[in-house]
C-alpha cells in the first residue's frame, strides 16, 4: 500500500490533482449484515492514515492531500470513491503462485467495479519471464484487440506515454493455432497461413493506431504483433515497464453484469509493473 501511495502521489502531480488518501476498516464479521456499506469519516485516531500522512510528510513534491479514515466493507465501499475521481490506485497483496488467487480481492473487485480508471501496484520483486526490452528508455504497454477496440484503453494509454515521455508499445496477440470444431469432442485446425493472419492483423493495428498517433505527435507508438495467449505476452513485456494498460469487458445484454475478462485478470495476478484497468468507454447513443 506504501508503494501505492508513492505511485499515486506522482499520478496527482504529474495531473496538477490533489490526492485523497484513503483507509477502510473492515467490520466485524457479526456486525456486517447491520451497518452501511461505508460509514461516516472516523475522527478517532488511524494509525494507518498517520503513516502515510507522515511518507508523505517527507516529500517537498507532495500534492495538496486529503487523509479520509472510514469504516466499512472495502471492496464495496472503494470503487464507491472512484465515482469523481481521474484515477483510483491500490496495492496488491497478491503473492504469487496459487496464493494470488486468495488475496488481494480488494483490488480485484475495484478494478472490475469502479467507474474511473483503476491502477494496481504490485508488490516489490515479482518475476516475469520473458526478453529484455528492445531498448532502454520509459516504456507504457498497452494490449489491442483488433477485434473489438476500446477508445478509452488507446486514450488512455496514449496520455499516459505523453504524460511520462515514454515510448508506446501496443501489443495485439492474434490466437495460433486457428482450430474449429469437426465432430463431438473433436478439434481440427483449420488451413490457415499463419503470415497472411499476422498481415491482416497488423493491418488492422496500424489503421487503429493511426487516429491516436496522429493526436499525439510526440509520443512514439511501437505495434508489436505476436502470435498465441495476449495475457502472457503483456506480463512478459511488463517487465521494466512503467505501466501496463488493459481495458474491462463491455457489458453486453447477456452478460450484464461488470466483468474484468480473462487477460484482465491474469495480467492484474502477474505483472510486474503497476496495470491500469479501464472501463469501457459509454456506448455512443
Amino acid at each position: 500500500s506504501l508503494r501505492a501511495l508513492d505511485w499515486a502521489a506522482d499520478a496527482a502531480r504529474g495531473r496538477a490533482a490533489p490526492l485523497r488518501v484513503v483507509h477502510v476498516r473492515q467490520y466485524a464479521a457479526w456486525a456486517q449484515g447491520e451497518v452501511l456499506v461505508a460509514g461516516p469519516p472516523d475522527t478517532g485516531e488511524d494509525p494507518v492514515i498517520e503513516e502515510a500522512r507522515a511518507r508523505l510528510r517527507d516529500r517537498a513534491d507532495a500534492p495538496v492531500t486529503e487523509y479520509l479514515g472510514m469504516e466499512g466493507v472495502p471492496g464495496a465501499a472503494l470503487p464507491e470513491l472512484g465515482a469523481d475521481a481521474q484515477l483510483l490506485v491500490l496495492g496488491s497483496r497478491g503473492r504469487g503462485g496459487f496464493a494470488s488467487l486468495l488475496l488481494g480481492s480488494n483490488s480485484l473487485a475495484a478494478a472490475r467495479d469502479a467507474e474511473c480508471p483503476v491502477v494496481v501496484v504490485p508488490r516489490p520483486g515479482r518475476e516475469v519471464h520473458g526478453e529484455p526490452p528492445a531498448e532502454p528508455g520509459p516504456r507504457v504497454v498497452v494490449g489491442l484487440h483488433v477485434d473489438s477496440p476500446d477508445d478509452a484503453v488507446l486514450s488512455f494509454a496514449f496520455a499516459e506515454a505523453a504524460r511520462r515521455g515514454a515510448r508506446l508499445q501496443v501489443v495485439a496477440a492474434y490466437p495460433w493455432p486457428v482450430q474449429t470444431w469437426a465432430a463431438a469432442g473433436q478439434m481440427m485446425p483449420l488451413v490457415i497461413d499463419e503470415v497472411s493472419v499476422e498481415s491482416e492483423t497488423r493491418v488492422l493495428a496500424d489503421g487503429l493506431l493511426a487516429p491516436y498517433r496522429g493526436r499525439h505527435h510526440d509520443v512514439r507508438a511501437d505495434s508489436y504483433v505476436v502470435a498465441g495467449d495476449a495475457a502472457g505476452h503483456l506480463v512478459a513485456a511488463s517487465k521494466d515497464a512503467e505501466l501496463v494498460v488493459v481495458g474491462r469487458h463491455r457489458r453486453r445484454l447477456l452478460a450484464p453484469a461488470r466483468m474484468m475478462g480473462s487477460v484482465t485478470h491474469a495480467v492484474l495476478l502477474h505483472a510486474a509493473s503497476p496495470v491500469a484497468v479501464v472501463p469501457p468507454a459509454p456506448p455512443e447513443e
